[in-house]
Order: C-alpha cells, then sequence, then structure tokens
C-alpha cells in the first residue's frame, strides 16, 4: 500500500493542467493590463483612469487563481450544485430591472448593477451558469437528444438567459447565447436535418428580429455597412476612428510612448483592437489574432479529450464564447461587423469579464484533466493501489 504524499496529489494536478492554455489566456490578460496602464499613463483617452488598469490587474490574478480551483474539481460535482447558484445569477440580472441597474454611457442597454463600490455585470455571471447547465441538461438527454420534445425543451432552456439579456437591450450577449446553444447541441450530436431546417427558417427569423426586436439605432449599424460613408458623423463615426487608429499603426506600430495618437471612443473597451493596431502594427494585430485562434484551437482540442458528453459540451460551449466574441469584436473595429457591444475576450477592460472568462477556461480544463474516471484531485487511486 502506497503512502497518500500531498506532493504527489500537486505534481498530479500540475500534469492535468492544460498549462499551454493557461499561458496563452494570461498573455492575453497580462497585455490587456499593459494597454491598459497604457492609455491612462499617456492620457490618450479620458476614459481610462488608474482604477482600470488595476482592476484589471486584480481581476487576472483572482481570476488565475479561480481558474487552477475549477479545475481541480470535477465538473460533474459542480454541477450537482445548480440549485444554488442559477437562483443567484438570476437575482443578480434581475437586479438591472431595478434602480440598481444602468448602462455606461453611449450604451443602448442596461446591463450593469451599481453597488456603490463595486460595478458587476450579471450577464457575465449568468454565461457561466448557462455553460454549467445546458451541458448537465444535453448530458440527461444525449441518447434522446433529436427527439422533437426533449429538443424543444433544451431550446426553452437556452431561450430564457438569452431572452433575459435581449430585454435589457444587450443584443450582443444574446447572440453569445445563441451561438453557446447551437455549438454545444452539434458537439452532443444534433442531427445535421436540424441545421438545414434552421437555415430554412432564416430568413423568416431574420425578418422578426429586424421588424420587431431591433430598434432604428441597431437597424441603422446595419444599414451603414451595407452603404458606407452615409453616416460619416453619426453611426459611422466611431468605426471609422477604430479604422484610422489600425491603419495609423502601418506595419510595427507606434508604439506604447507615442506622442500622437487617434483616439476612440471605447478604446479601452469594445475598441481595444484598434489601439493594438495602432500600438504594434499590422504585425502586432496580426501576432494578437493568431494568439486568440490558437486559444479557440486549444480549446477544441480539449473537447476532443473529453471522456463524455458533458465534458464535450462544456468545452464547446466556452469555443463558441471565445469564437464568437473574436469574430464579432475585431470585425465591428474593421466595419465589417455592426457595432453592437461585444468585448475581445481577455483584453477589453471589466473585471467580471475577465473573472469570468477564466472561469468558463478553469471549466474547460476540468473536462480535460478528469478524463480518466479514476482521477481524484487530492487522491490518487491507482497509485494508492
Amino acid at each position: 500500500m502506497k503512502h497518500y504524499d500531498s506532493s504527489d496529489s500537486r505534481t498530479g494536478l500540475l500534469k492535468r493542467l492544460d498549462i499551454p492554455l493557461l499561458v496563452l489566456i494570461s498573455f492575453c490578460a497580462g497585455m490587456s493590463v499593459l494597454l491598459l496602464r497604457t492609455m491612462w499613463v499617456q492620457h490618450i483617452t479620458d476614459e481610462v483612469d488608474s482604477n482600470d488598469w488595476i482592476v484589471q490587474l486584480i481581476s487576472m490574478g483572482l481570476g488565475l487563481a479561480g481558474c487552477v480551483v475549477v479545475a481541480s474539481i470535477d465538473y460533474h460535482k459542480l454541477a450537482r450544485f445548480w440549485f444554488l447558484y442559477v437562483p443567484v445569477a438570476l437575482g443578480l440580472v434581475g437586479l438591472t430591472f431595478t434602480s440598481l441597474g444602468y448602462g455606461r454611457e453611449g450604451a443602448d442597454d442596461v446591463n450593469w448593477i451599481d453597488f456603490g463600490f463595486i460595478q458587476v455585470q450579471p450577464s457575465e455571471i449568468l454565461k457561466l451558469v448557462f455553460l454549467i447547465t445546458f451541458s448537465l441538461h444535453i448530458s440527461k438527454v444525449t441518447e434522446k437528444l433529436n427527439q422533437p420534445l426533449h429538443l424543444f425543451l433544451l431550446l426553452m432552456h437556452a431561450a430564457i438567459p438569452a431572452g433575459i439579456v435581449a430585454v435589457q437591450g444587450d443584443y450582443g450577449t444574446a447572440i453569445i447565447f445563441a451561438s453557446m446553444t447551437i455549438f454545444m447541441l452539434f458537439a452532443a450530436g444534433l442531427s445535421f436535418w436540424y441545421l438545414l431546417g434552421g437555415a430554412a427558417l432564416m430568413p423568416l427569423m431574420i425578418w422578426a428580429v429586424w421588424t420587431y426586436a431591433f430598434g432604428e439605432v441597431h437597424r441603422g449599424r446595419i444599414r451603414v455597412l451595407l452603404n458606407p460613408g452615409t453616416d460619416p458623423l453619426g453611426l459611422e463615426y466611431q468605426q471609422d476612428l477604430g479604422i484610422a487608429a489600425v491603419k495609423s499603426g502601418n506595419l510595427f506600430g507606434k508604439g506604447l510612448h507615442s506622442a500622437e495618437y487617434v483616439t476612440v471612443p471605447e478604446m479601452h473597451n469594445d475598441f481595444i483592437f484598434a489601439f493594438i493596431g495602432e500600438a504594434f502594427g499590422f504585425v502586432g494585430a496580426v501576432a494578437v489574432i493568431v494568439v486568440l485562434a490558437l486559444i479557440c484551437l486549444r480549446i477544441f482540442a480539449d473537447s476532443r479529450a473529453a471522456k463524455d458528453t458533458m465534458g464535450k459540451t462544456i468545452c464547446m460551449g466556452v469555443f463558441a464564447i471565445l469564437f464568437t466574441h473574436d469574430i464579432m469584436n475585431i470585425g465591428m473595429v474593421l466595419k465589417v461587423m455592426p457595432v453592437i457591444g461585444i468585448p475581445l475576450p481577455f483584453f477589453s477592460a471589466g473585471g467580471t469579464a475577465m473573472l469570468s472568462m477564466y472561469l468558463c477556461v478553469g471549466l474547460v480544463i476540468s473536462a480535460y484533466s478528469h478524463n480518466k474516471k479514476k482521477y481524484r484531485v487530492f487522491y490518487d487511486a491507482e497509485a494508492a493501489k
């Protein structure tokens, strides 16, 4: 009989952590802190103060610690306690409809809570909770997934959080929920015929959203993409400045201590990619895109290593979050997507978003590291024999 040794436990955990993935996301988070501090030191925009980069740094540290903790726990155990955190997430979202809820200046949605000493974005927490509960739901009905009744119930499950954030006016996050739903269902084995049926209904759904969900501002943001130059001082202004900032970086950028920067509204948040292009040029912007692509590919690879449907769908849900955020945010800055309030993961300012994404990656690593049924975080059954 082999005696238990806590050092063996820690070594076993480290071996099972996806270290390359942790390094990639922490590189992005570290770059975010550097960029935000540069904006503050260089007085590039009045939207950034000393608190922004400090909050980002603290969130990075807490996020990394939380990621490792979540990764060390079997995701099945986390899912069992859904009845504890689902009411909390829904309750926080509900508070956005009270006097505590507020929207960022210039934004169309009200999806933040101001507690006075801290500001929280509950939709980021809801995203994390949905990831766990939806993967659990799918795992319970995997064999019956393609039966209309069970698929309908799954779609109703997904419609609840998507509908709530849409009522808030946060259509960007609603799109993220829709993307997660699609990727997770197909990862679980949804029939291709449903995809064809959805494609056939797409024109009707687009018409319904355009007519009944979108306001005139949202329609206008799409119209200017189809007819560039029609509203350069209005709805196009921010995107035109974003493109100008990226172009001004040329091949290698202006660096982090230039005397001249193109200031873009929300360049610390949704338009931080514009500052990346301006500071580091075309080479730096492409390098960031490559790193983000590697993160997505790594998560996709981890989904292949997951031992069951729940682990696989968790990984693909996180893949959907990152992939959709990356495409829409960078497309928004380059004026090929409408401005819809989608931040760039691990780069855009926002403590709640940073923590949420680290915890999402923690779930991915949990699915990756617990792919052996006999493995336990603090006890290795094989080694004990």
